[in-house]
């Protein structure tokens, strides 16, 4: 499949690091499973690993942190 951003490289499996901010604070997530382009590095999280991602962070800022970083689950979704 190609990239839907550069329009010239191609998906693979990979893992890679996902930052989400949110009212000013940032979660790291390290070492998610996602499909990233071979051209410009773009990923792409399926559904089940961005509904986990989404979790991860939520319980995350739930607890007041301004930055943290967060390993993926192994064995979850990928």
């Amino acid at each position: 499949m190609k990239c839907v951003i550069c329009k010239t490289g191609d998906l693979r499996e990979g893992r890679t690091n996902v930052t989400v901010e949110r009212d000013g604070r940032v979660v790291l997530i390290k070492d998610a499973p996602a499909e990233i382009c071979d051209s410009c590095d773009e990923y792409y999280l399926d559904d089940a690993v961005a509904q986990r991602v989404y979790e991860l962070v939520d319980g995350t800022l739930a607890r007041g942190r301004e930055f943290t970083a967060v390993a993926f689950p192994v064995g979850a979704p990928a």
